[in-house]
């Protein structure tokens, strides 16, 4: 049995020295133990950290896997990722739902199991996948869903499943420099003194010569951003790693994670000897939360060899630490300000900018923000050099781009490509045929026709974060439109109107064309709605969500056209229609009052 919340709560802060920003860490360890946050834990939190309940509870209703009502025993989340729709999910959804009879969205009456829909799970080259108290499944079928069922109806503890049931493949496909130059079996020893042998400015020079851009899709310059981090004016500085990669489609640094982890506290360690910064964290998405011993185990046995905490290698005051944030089921907190805001134990609300993170960042101290690739490839050029790198790519690319590859393909996973490199390379590369379009950059990102596969990977040319999904010419690009609308309303800070409500104007339309009666009306308003989107959001995600519908619209408008009703405009909600089964149900009622 769970001992008493408010005990709980009392012990986890008592480890924790009563701290603020972690409230978010304290709900996730409490929904874990509870399967919700208790009213007695709230109130215990509230009393201790003096913080209104009211608060805690906006930060528990911000984030999809925190609840106020208890979830089942085994809590199951199918991922909603278009590229599971593909393989089948849906069908499998069904079937578990129907052997464990319970209903989507629903506990069951006896609380043994819950099941739900959630946002990509990050196993788009081994799905459909699903999470089971935050662990994750790949590669479902029928026969594994069945099986599924059995162990949950038995009572068997997750623990004693079989670890086959939770292998997570890298699925590695394609090696290039950044890749190829890294082992598991090296001396990590020498490798860190090689990164804080160079002086701090050295090491800034250095990363500006290589060419290095942030690789997370924006292509910031690593070194600009390192450099105004350090010249800030502050006591204390932070080194934040963004490992929240919610982009749908997107996986790999899910694989750097986890067979890298090494080489990204390395970069963490480099980064902050750069810019005078003894701690580091790790924002690990809760979807990822599988990967959080590995990395753990990893941080602590750097620890234990002197290659984080005080003193490092015996270097007098080179200090330098990591923690680990784990986040809980929030797409916006992949946006930085977003990120740090969840760091200090808030809603995921992006910040007004400037200032930006590198002079007011984490509890207000400048602190850089980088994802677990541009980390792991800023150490790999201090050890190997600006030219190893810069060598590579084009001119405003420098160096390669690791891609996540999923959808209609032979061969999904991870691909290293130098930047310039042709998306028709790429698609022949990883077995892709009869291609009728691809999705580059996630939801947010590019939608591709085949008259531009030509057109290269590159800052200049096709910015991506790293995902690619194929769809062939079988598959009804309106779903891959309707999917990501309804995730993008889904994910919604709710902060800023043209978002919360332009968004969910948005999905109606689209489900309206997509079930047969829109009109020509509603593709012009769709138009309308998307560009006040792009204008008037406060962040980017408000002003990317609608580019799936303006782009489909633009280079794919027989999906749309196709799908009309044959009438210039059919309302939304048919008045006549609604009243006809309340006619039917009541006829005496209708004659009566004819009569009079």
């Amino acid at each position: 049995m769970p001992i008493d919340p408010a005990r709980y709560v009392s012990n986890i802060l008592l480890a924790e020295s009563c701290n603020r920003p972690l409230l978010l860490q304290y709900l996730v360890s409490l929904q874990s133990e509870y399967r919700h946050i208790p009213a007695a834990a709230i109130s215990a939190l509230s009393s201790t950290l003096e913080i209104p309940e009211s608060e805690i509870i906006g930060v528990i209703e911000f984030y999809s896997f925190l609840h106020l009502k208890s979830r089942g025993q085994y809590d199951i989340l199918f991922s909603d990722s278009i590229t599971d729709h593909m393989l089948g999910s849906r069908i499998l959804l069904d079937q578990l739902c129907q052997q464990l009879n319970v209903e989507v969205g629903q506990v069951r009456a006896d609380q043994l199991v819950s099941v739900n829909t959630t946002s990509c799970t990050g196993m788009c080259d081994q799905g459909p996948a699903l999470l089971v108290n935050g662990i994750a499944i790949t590669n479902l079928d029928e026969p594994r869903i069945s099986l599924i069922s059995q162990l949950v109806e038995s009572g068997a503890d997750i623990s004693e499943w079989s670890n086959e049931f939770f292998t997570v493949r890298n699925n590695i496909r394609r090696k290039d420099i950044l890749l190829s130059c890294m082992h598991e079996e090296y001396d990590r020893q020498q490798a860190l003194q090689q990164l804080v042998d160079p002086l701090p400015a050295d090491i800034l020079n250095i990363l500006q010569s290589s060419g290095l851009r942030g690789r997370g899709g924006a292509g910031f310059p690593t070194a600009r951003k390192w450099r105004d981090c350090r010249d800030a004016d502050a006591a204390r500085r932070y080194v934040i790693c963004n490992a929240d990669e919610g982009e749908p489609g997107t996986f790999k640094d899910r694989v750097l994670l986890q067979s890298y982890a090494h080489q990204l506290i390395e970069g963490m360690t480099l980064c902050g000897h750069a810019v005078n910064a003894t701690h580091g964290l790790i924002y690990l998405r809760g979807e990822y939360r599988y990967l959080l011993d590995h990395l753990q185990a990893v941080i602590d046995e750097r620890r234990t060899a002197g290659l984080l905490g005080n003193n490092i290698l015996g270097k007098r005051n080179l200090d330098f630490d990591v923690d680990i944030h784990l986040g809980a089921g929030a797409y916006i907190c992949g946006e930085e300000s977003a990120l740090i805001e969840s760091l200090e134990g808030k809603r995921g609300i992006p910040r007004k900018r400037p200032p930006f993170p590198c002079t007011y960042g984490y509890l207000g101290e400048p602190s850089v923000v980088n994802n677990v690739e541009t980390f792991i490839a800023a150490a790999q050029i201090i050890i190997h050099g600006a030219q190893w790198f810069s060598s590579s790519g084009t001119e405003q690319s420098s160096g390669t781009k690791l891609l996540s590859i999923s959808g209609d393909c032979k061969q999904p996973g991870i691909y290293e490509y130098p930047f310039g490199t042709t998306v028709r390379q790429i698609l022949q590369d990883c077995g892709a045929t009869n291609v009728q379009a691809v999705q580059i950059a996630g939801a947010a990102g590019t939608t591709l026709p085949p008259d531009q596969f030509d057109r290269v990977i590159a800052f200049e040319d096709l910015g991506t974060g790293g995902s690619f999904i194929i769809f062939n010419q079988q598959r009804k690009l309106l779903d891959m439109v309707q999917n990501f609308a309804h995730f993008f309303v889904h994910e919604s800070c709710g902060f800023c109107t043209p978002c919360r409500v332009g968004g969910s104007l948005l999905k109606d339309l689209v489900d309206k064309v997509h079930s047969g009666h829109g009109s020509c009306h509603d593709l012009d308003e769709m138009k309308r709605i998307a560009g006040i989107m792009r204008e008037t959001s406060f962040c980017g995600l408000g002003a990317t969500a609608p580019s799936h519908v303006l782009q489909t619209l633009d280079s794919f408008s027989h999906v749309y056209v196709e799908r009309l009703s044959q009438a210039d405009y059919e309302p939304a909600f048919d008045l006549d229609a609604a009243l006809a089964e309340a006619r039917r149900l009541a006829p005496h009622h209708c004659k009566s009052n004819t009569d009079s």
